[in-house]
């Protein structure tokens, strides 16, 4: 092994142990070891930044923005509801079309996204059929992981070995090569979960009554805001008109929280963000949420000359209320609701706290938050639904029935769905390159009016694509240095002799312990490149080595903290770290049991 395969090794090295300990960021690592091997002679600046030119990276962005055009159109809760209507009380019913609906929603857009969907659908199903939460919890999260190998574009890793297949002079994957056996392995995976669910979590509990989708009103009640709120109509003389909501200091001076300001212009009312410099005309009606009024309301109105309003039974399609729950890497713990800055960052007020489920009263606003508080919180439904890209601080956990309703695009439903369905079919037919479908999906998507372009550009999760374009030179330094054949070597030493199934047997779990430590994403693009070129050492066809790789990167059931999904279910569901290991590791064991008897099968050796 000379320097050159040394000092590569070592940068992985710490490329790894910089992702395990999360700092800094993994996207900020990728680009420090890019630089890396710049500064060191290994690459050159060309080959470096191949990766911002990979057309995997662009499919993977055109595939965030497709999967936000389902959720902006309302095609994602739809189905969700649908699963709360077809799955009555049977827990099996619920179980089975949880799985389904999950795994066929993720193959074509984020798991992520997808799971943090269903969670609140998920709790509202348990709560309706008397069953432990996290019975349906983990089913919810194994469905998610899954769905990545259903498709070509289920997941990351897929694309990226179909990718490498590219750069080997071999002809990438079809957009159901992975449906075979994606469908096995979720078949699978629906009849392990219904045999352990006895095992996953809590007894059953009583059997209650039916529960609907709680509705707006159902969380005022339960946080007790019903008497708090009101909406006020700032007359002509009022001493408010002509100042900022700055200056006029209402939350300093009257404990009085401005959720949001109506406004009439022209021909159609709009709702404003409570920004400190908002300017107030008379007109405006103010939303307001008294925590703690040192006045009476009466007193407060004749001293700012305000008019009562009545609530609009149409409000509920602009304004709305949701819960946020602080998982436990939450940097928000510890700090006050002042200390957030909701209102003036990100438009929305804090109404309640609920800890150990009891709603807080007195200083609300400067109360220190706690693991495990919900928040409720009133606002837009555009400012609720931009809290989504940023569960790693909050998650976004239930939204009432009139979220539906609010959807931005939910008359353009059905023109989402033809392009996506036009989408695939450019892909499957292969008349274009895949990422140009993909891109003309895009195109679709924004004709038809599901999206525009600043939710398309939010959508993309731009982490994982400077992640990916980072850590891609690696390969190619690997390539050039003799990293590459000093891993298949040290492979084929070890279980070569067994024959080809063995070594595909080693190679997985090979990649899914490295994907106990760092990102699918990452590890896919490490240990592609090692799978194919021991495919190719061993004289076979490299598909089922490739393939065996993307699974193998998607099978990240064994601890809560290997996949951003397992993560997003441990809270709601109640687990513990062992909970995952328990279910997670005899599941895995099964899915590389399926992929070295049948995958030989699929694509011959």
């Amino acid at each position: 092994m000379n320097a050159e395969t040394l000092w590569v090794l070592g940068l992985l090295a710490l490329c790894i142990a910089a992702f395990v300990a999360n700092r800094p960021r993994m996207d900020a690592v990728a680009l420090l070891a890019l630089l890396a091997l710049v500064l060191s002679g290994i690459l050159d600046a060309k080959e470096a930044l191949a990766g911002f030119s990979e057309p995997s990276v662009i499919l993977i962005a055109a595939f965030f923005v497709i999967g936000e055009s389902l959720v902006r159109t309302g095609i994602a809760l739809r189905v969700g509801d649908w699963l709360v209507d077809k799955a009555g009380k049977s827990e099996t019913r619920v179980l089975v079309l949880l799985m389904l609906a999950v795994a066929a929603l993720g193959s074509v857009m984020s798991s992520t996204g997808v799971v943090a969907i269903f969670i609140p659908v998920t709790l509202s199903v348990a709560s309706r059929i008397g069953v432990s939460r996290s019975r349906l919890m983990m089913p919810l999260c194994f469905a998610g992981l899954i769905s990545g190998m259903l498709t070509l574009v289920g997941t990351p890793p897929n694309l990226i070995v179909n990718a490498e297949l590219g750069r080997a002079g071999y002809a990438g994957f079809a957009f159901f090569d992975f449906t075979p056996m994606g469908l096995v392995v979720l078949l699978c995976g629906v009849g392990y979960m219904l045999a352990m669910r006895r095992r996953i979590g809590g007894r059953k509990e009583g059997e209650g009554a039916p529960e609907k989708r709680r509705r707006l009103m159902d969380l005022a009640r339960e946080y007790r805001i019903l008497d708090r709120v009101h909406r006020m109509r700032i007359e002509p003389d009022s001493p408010l008109v002509g100042q900022t909501l700055g200056e006029v200091e209402l939350r300093k001076r009257y404990q009085a929280n401005i959720v949001s300001i109506e406004r009439q212009r022209q021909f159609r009312r709009v709702m404003l963000r409570p920004s400190a410099n908002r300017e107030l005309l008379a007109g405006d009606i103010l939303i307001i949420d008294f925590t703690c009024a040192p006045i009476s309301i009466e007193q407060f109105r004749a001293e700012l000359g305000l008019r009562e309003s009545g609530f609009r039974d149409d409000l509920s399609r602009e304004l709305g209320m949701a819960e946020l729950l602080l998982p436990p890497e939450s940097i928000l713990i510890g700090k006050s609701v002042l200390d957030l800055q909701l209102r003036s960052q990100r438009g929305i007020t804090v109404m309640g706290i609920r800890r150990k489920g009891e709603p807080l009263g007195e200083n609300l606003l400067r109360e220190k938050l706690k693991l495990g508080d919900t928040l409720l919180i009133a606002g837009t439904w555009k400012s609720i639904r931009l809290l989504r890209s940023q569960s790693h601080d909050f998650l976004l956990l239930n939204l009432p029935a009139e979220f539906d309703e609010a959807a931005p695009a939910l008359r353009q439903a059905p023109f989402a769905l033809i392009g996506l369905a036009a989408t695939i079919a450019l892909m499957i037919s292969g008349l274009v390159p895949n990422v140009i479908a993909a891109l003309l999906g895009c195109m679709l998507m924004g004709a038809f009016r599901c999206i525009d372009m600043e939710s398309a550009y939010r959508s993309i999760h731009w982490q994982s694509l400077i992640l990916i374009v980072g850590m891609l030179p690696f390969a190619l330094a690997l390539q050039k240095t003799g990293g590459i054949d000093f891993f298949v070597a040290a492979l084929l030493d070890l279980v070569g002799d067994a024959g080809p199934r063995m070594v595909m047997a080693a190679l997985f779990l090979l990649t899914a312990v490295i994907g106990l430590f760092i990102s699918n994403t990452a590890t896919a693009v490490l240990m592609a490149p090692i799978g194919i070129g021991t495919a190719l050492e061993l004289g076979v066809s490299p598909y089922p080595f490739a393939m065996t790789v993307a699974l193998a990167a998607s099978a990240a059931f064994m601890t809560p903290i290997s996949s951003p999904v397992n993560t997003l279910v441990l809270g709601p569901g109640n687990y513990r770290f062992i909970d995952f290991v328990r279910i997670g590791v005899p599941f895995t064991l099964i899915v590389l049991l399926i992929c070295v008897l049948l995958l030989p099968l699929l694509f011959p050796l």
